[in-house]
């Protein structure tokens, strides 16, 4: 993790970047983050795709399934990987749902998570914990922990004989840090542990190799369409070797014969130009240029995260090099319950025209900034100074 004081000044922004989005300019959207945005080119092409559906539904469908094949092999090789050995799919949630439906478990047996986990992931393993007889197992971590290695150390503290699986964040959502380390991975292989990785803001994100199939992970779960410019929905689901064959999707399909990844994949009428459009994503990130993005969004968000510290007071977190997120924690008895946190949410877009992501914490809840291509230094600057009075009030 980065000491997040004495942060480089903002970079100037890219050249190009005010025509690639149609956001409204009206709003700062500093929650990239959350749900991304679609460049302009890729939203056309996608556009194009959903016309040619509808001038032949016929023949789109039935042509579906190979095209869906090119353009996994497209977004496997953007990402190391082989494109048999991941799935297309819908976003990370349905990922690991896909995952923990293919684990057997049997009473008695444990699935540990992190309370810096995606909310509805965690609620998706006490789902299966409850079907099987299985028991969560929440592991409390601080948010100013300083480095990964003590976040390892606490998450191997809990394993027992009866753990079988571990549910983990490459990069945690509410606290924009690394959890999922390689080095935290290998350890929980040796022990017997099942890992699901959710690796929601990975791709485009952060240089990604899965050429072991998974990340090192049994199961790897990313989006695309948050930082790899991919339309909404669209994610991949990397599954290692031993458990391809035992894959279990949420639903049959006529394609399910064909074994992993095709019976994930297909689902009907379903619509698939989000995959279809995906691989204009990474083009687009490619003639940009990924690392020189990537330094961009990580300078960006860095001088946001000191503004707010500078200016509004704010404790910055612990961050994860090269990530265009950072976090800061508000002050005791702030945003510390989910209706709290909401309503600061809508209170800095009201007041500020701001879009930001709150999540709750005792003893202050978290404030998370992204940076994109299309965001400007002087909007975190009006972030800074209108929150500085709005929690304290």
């Amino acid at each position: 993790m980065t000491n997040p004081g004495n942060q480089a000044a903002a970079p100037a922004p890219l050249s190009g970047s005010s025509t690639l989005f149609g956001l409204d300019p009206g709003i700062a959207h500093l929650n990239h983050g959350s749900y991304g945005a679609v460049p302009v080119p890729v939203q056309r092409l996608q556009a194009k795709l959903r016309a040619e559906l509808e001038r032949d539904p016929d023949n789109f469908f039935q042509d579906a399934p190979d095209r869906i094949g090119r353009a996994r092999a497209e977004i496997a090789a953007a990402l190391g990987g082989h494109p048999d050995r991941l799935a297309l799919i819908t976003n990370v949630t349905e990922g690991v749902a896909v995952a923990l439906d293919s684990v057997p478990l049997a009473e008695g047996d444990r699935i540990l998570v992190t309370d810096h986990g995606y909310g509805v992931v965690t609620r998706a393993a006490e789902r299966r914990a409850a079907e099987s007889g299985a028991r969560v197992h929440c592991i409390r971590i601080s948010p100013h922990t300083p480095d990964e290695q003590a976040v390892a150390e606490r998450v191997l503290a809990a394993v027992t004989p009866r753990t079988r699986v571990a549910v983990l964040d490459l990069v945690s959502s509410p606290t924009a840090r690394a959890v999922a380390t390689p080095a935290l991975l290998a350890d929980l292989r040796a022990r017997g542990v099942t890992t699901v990785v959710d690796a929601a803001h990975a791709p485009g994100a952060l240089p990604v190799d899965l050429g072991g199939a998974a990340g090192g992970a049994d199961f790897w779960v990313g989006n695309l369409h948050k930082w790899a410019f991919a339309p909404r929905a669209a994610g991949v689901l990397a599954v290692d070797r031993p458990w391809r064959p035992r894959v279990r999707p949420l639903t049959f399909s006529w394609e399910h014969d064909r074994g992993f990844p095709w019976r994930v994949e297909w689902r009907g009428t379903f619509d698939y130009t989000p995959w279809l459009a995906a691989p204009a994503g990474f083009a687009l990130l490619d003639r940009i240029g990924a690392d020189q993005l990537r330094a961009h969004n990580d300078r960006l968000a860095a001088h946001g995260q000191q503004l707010l510290v500078e200016r509004a007071g704010l404790r910055a977190l612990p961050a994860l090099p090269g990530l265009g997120m950072r976090t800061v924690r508000l002050p005791p008895g702030v945003a510390e319950h989910e209706h709290a946190a909401k309503a600061l949410m809508v209170a800095v877009r009201r007041t500020l025209a701001t879009r930001i992501a709150v999540r709750p914490w005792q003893g202050g809840g978290i404030l998370r900034i992204s940076a994109q291509l299309y965001n400007r230094p002087e909007e975190y600057l009006r972030l800074a100074d209108g929150l500085a009075k709005l929690i304290t009030r």
